[in-house]
């Protein structure tokens, strides 16, 4: 299974950002292979939609799970519709590695 968590930078060590449609990168944590990769958000400075349109990215990219802090209301209906699981955690100050960790 595939699963999103939105990140401030593009390393295992980035902190978790809160922040769905508005994150600099997401990263993409394969549980079968236990790989993972970082892609930029295109959407991240958008005057609108962002969170609609990252959600949209995601279903392209088969994700099953999102971890994140805040999902819109738009992206969080899209998300539900085709059955994406949405984790949502508080503390900021945590790690990728921290969440992938938690995520085994």
């Amino acid at each position: 299974m595939k699963t999103v968590i939105t990140s401030k930078g593009s390393e295992l060590t980035a902190q978790f950002e809160k922040r769905f449609g508005r994150t600099a990168y997401y990263c993409i944590y394969d549980e079968n292979s236990e790989r993972t990769s970082f892609i930029p958000n295109e959407q991240a400075n958008a005057h609108g939609g962002a969170g609609t349109n990252a959600a949209g990215k995601m279903l392209e990219l088969g994700i099953k799970r999102i971890v994140s802090g805040d999902i819109g209301p738009k992206a969080k209906e899209l998300l539900e519709k085709y059955g994406v699981e949405m984790v949502l955690l508080k503390d900021e100050g945590q790690t990728i590695q921290e969440i992938i960790q938690q995520l085994k």
